[in-house]
């Protein structure tokens, strides 16, 4: 029997539509040319099929996302994976968070920092620069108007240059956004029953 999970991990769950998804082999040309680009360039999710009923909306998500979390320069890959992270545990968002926690564990080869957000949040003990990230994602995810000057210049001192900060605030601001359409559209569920 499946069930809705409630917890954070790095063990991806399945994600079960709301939405009947496009059907790969039934799909118009529009939708075929939407679905060419994939977010992280991987296999055709039954989210992005789902995503593919508004092919307008498609066409523009997944290169936008695309360029948001893998676009060379700026801040590491690992560390937009962690503002992604962070707006996905503040939205709850379990699916997001697992595997924007698995990225980040993949990218740095470690666990670590994965391991101390999930168990801790915005307590965890982290690099002064990973726990700047992190916080910040809480911050602008809780409640966007809050976060201020103060807050950039301890970006700052951080060792983030402008360049770095604009990707966290896009990172983490993408997954306000992909966390609210996950969930409105699916559950994430697990098919063994075992904890989140």
């Amino acid at each position: 029997m499946s069930r809705v999970v409630h917890k954070f991990t790095r063990s991806v769950p399945k994600w079960r539509p709301r939405v009947v998804p496009v059907k790969l082999e039934e799909a118009s040309e529009a939708q075929r040319d939407a679905l060419s680009v994939t977010p992280s360039n991987t296999k055709v999710s039954d989210y992005v099929l789902v995503l593919a009923h508004d092919v307008e909306s498609l066409k523009i998500r997944s290169p936008l996302f695309n360029a948001i979390l893998y676009d060379p320069g700026g801040m590491s890959r690992a560390e937009r994976e962690l503002g992604a992270i962070g707006a996905s545990m503040v939205n709850r968002c379990i699916y997001c968070a697992a595997v924007h926690a698995d990225r980040h564990a993949q990218l740095e080869g470690s666990t670590e920092v994965t391991d101390r957000v999930f168990a801790h949040g915005a307590a965890a003990k982290l690099s002064p620069r990973d726990a700047a990230i992190f916080r910040f994602a809480l911050k602008l995810s809780e409640a966007p108007s809050q976060a201020d000057a103060e807050d950039m210049a301890a970006l700052k001192a951080a060792g983030l240059d402008e360049t770095e900060i604009l990707d966290l605030i896009l990172s983490t601001a993408l997954f306000g956004w992909a966390n609210r359409l996950m969930h409105v559209l699916g559950d994430p569920v697990r098919e063994d029953g075992a904890a989140g």
